[in-house]
């Protein structure tokens, strides 16, 4: 019996969903277990931005089928991550909603760059451990992500909106395939990725990777065909577009190597190679082993052997980046938690996560007064729902902005959330509390308190010394009993 630790990952991708099972071995991920899928959910994108019906059945049918795989995984073992189509699509709530029941797991739409800089994470632990500048890009179904590096550690990770199915079908969408329509793929795949000549091309790297779909059948392609030992280079992409061009349509191409499920997508995938190529002067790519779920899967599996979380040194940076005053965030920090843990003690791993979110939501409170210390919870909610925030979900960012933006003011600005979120109430309570209790910039003056939940909403009990004590605390305080008295969860203060 195979009793070594096991790690699942799952990536919705634009083109194909796949799952994949490892063995931790010394810290290594061993392969178990793959399935794929080619769903082209990004191909059931309509002119509005909506996912159309059929594609998302494809979908839902192939999680269903991953979900019996996975059972008996666990949060801590498992994850599931969507990229560029259910970033953009208008109806995404409705696709992922049944998703995740059907898979019995939440599922995190990542930004580009989280995307990109779990791309290089994946790749870098299948290479050996040096300092060499590296050059990692994955061509996707709807993007293109790009990373420049050392080692395993990147440093700048850029995202494009364009890839191959995107482009196939835009340029190839009845599967003609001509030196026209060829060359206008190519300069539009060009046109998006243009920036990155400006980003990195100056860059001298000791080699460059291609992650993932694209990139690996391109290169099965090359070394069936003879032309290269599966290294991707000028001449070989030629050769490569020569062949697809000769043959006109996609049904009639004959590339030893070339999958049945890449046939559409083919073109698309070959003009933005070739666009790469030109852009940054590429003389040879390498196809990687790692890719986005191993990304995942390395960072669980550094999570367990208690490496520093990747989000905590997010936060720390954007304090930094926008001046927070950091020893005040920790103060507010600490009163948030400590009244949030007695009205939802840690009993699990949902709730351990919502103390998780409400301490960064803490930290970042006053982010926003790097814009102006009027209506700063404003500028902040903005600052932290569009960050480049290493290790952040967009749910997740969507949830430590409505912490910020609720943390002060009127209560009808989240109203509707609230309403739906029992467990967002208690942490916009606590936050909101908290700041008041730490509005002098210094530690609370100690105090009896104590903190339940009365009916639909809460009751507050504080000693009578200290509310004498206090009296622009207490009139802080009776301030937030009138707005949530204005809500259908009143917060009771009682003065013991």
């Amino acid at each position: 019996m195979d009793r070594a630790p096991q790690l699942a990952a799952i990536d919705l991708g634009s083109n194909s969903f796949r799952l994949e099972i490892c063995r931790v071995e010394h810290a290594h991920l061993v392969r178990k277990e793959y399935l794929k899928d080619t769903v082209r959910l990004g191909a059931g994108l309509d002119e509005s931005g909506r996912l159309d019906d059929a594609s998302m059945q494809r979908g839902w049918t192939s999680l269903a089928r991953f979900a019996e795989r996975i059972r008996g995984f666990d949060a801590r073992t498992m994850r599931a991550v969507a990229t560029a189509t259910l970033r953009e699509a208008a109806n995404r709530e409705v696709f992922v909603a049944k998703a995740q029941s059907l898979l019995g797991f939440p599922i995190d739409v990542i930004s580009g760059h989280e995307e990109a800089r779990l791309i290089y994470g994946g790749v870098s632990h299948f290479l050996p451990p040096t300092s060499e500048a590296r050059l990692v890009f994955d061509i996707g179904g709807r993007s293109t992500e790009l990373i420049n590096g050392h080692g395993p550690l990147p440093e700048q990770v850029e995202s494009y909106g364009v890839g191959s199915v995107e482009l196939s079908m835009r340029y190839f969408a009845d599967g003609r395939i001509g030196a026209r329509n060829f060359a206008a793929a190519r300069v539009a795949a060009a046109a998006v990725l243009e920036g990155a000549a400006g980003a990195l091309g100056a860059q001298s790297w000791d080699a460059v990777y291609g992650a993932s779909g694209t990139v690996g059948a391109v290169s099965d392609v090359l070394r069936a065909e003879g032309l290269t030992d599966g290294a991707i280079t000028r001449p070989a992409m030629d050769a490569v577009t020569r062949r697809l061009i000769e043959a006109g349509h996609v049904d009639r191409v004959q590339l030893a190597g070339l999958k049945d499920e890449r046939r559409a997508v083919i073109g698309g995938g070959v003009a933005i190679v070739q666009a790469l190529i030109d852009l940054l002067q590429l003389e040879r790519i390498e196809p990687a082993r790692g890719a986005l779920r191993h990304g995942v899967m390395v960072e669980m599996l550094q999570r367990d052997l208690a490496a520093p979380d990747v989000r905590q040194a997010t936060v720390q940076r954007l304090q930094k980046q926008f001046g927070v005053d950091a020893v005040h965030a920790q103060r507010v920090e600490r009163m948030a938690l400590w009244l949030f843990e007695a009205l939802r003690p840690a009993s699990d791993t949902a709730l351990r996560r919502a103390g998780d979110k409400l301490r960064w939501a803490a930290l970042l409170h006053e982010v926003g007064m790097a814009v102006s210390h009027e209506d700063y919870h404003k500028h902040g909610e903005y600052i932290v729902r569009h960050a480049d925030a290493a290790g952040f979900a967009e749910h997740q960012l969507e949830r430590l902005s409505t912490l910020v933006l609720a943390q002060r003011g009127g209560l009808r600005k989240v109203e509707e959330r609230l309403a739906a979120d029992a467990l967002l109430r208690d942490q916009v309570l606590a936050l909101r509390m908290a700041t008041i209790f730490c509005h002098a910039r210094r530690d609370p003056a100690p105090a009896r308190m104590r903190i339940g939940h009365h009916g639909a909403g809460w009751v507050f009990a504080i000693d009578s010394p200290w509310s004498q004590a206090h009296p622009q605390s207490m009139h802080l305080l009776r301030e937030e009993e009138k707005a949530w008295s204005r809500t259908p969860w009143p917060l009771r203060l009682q003065i013991d």
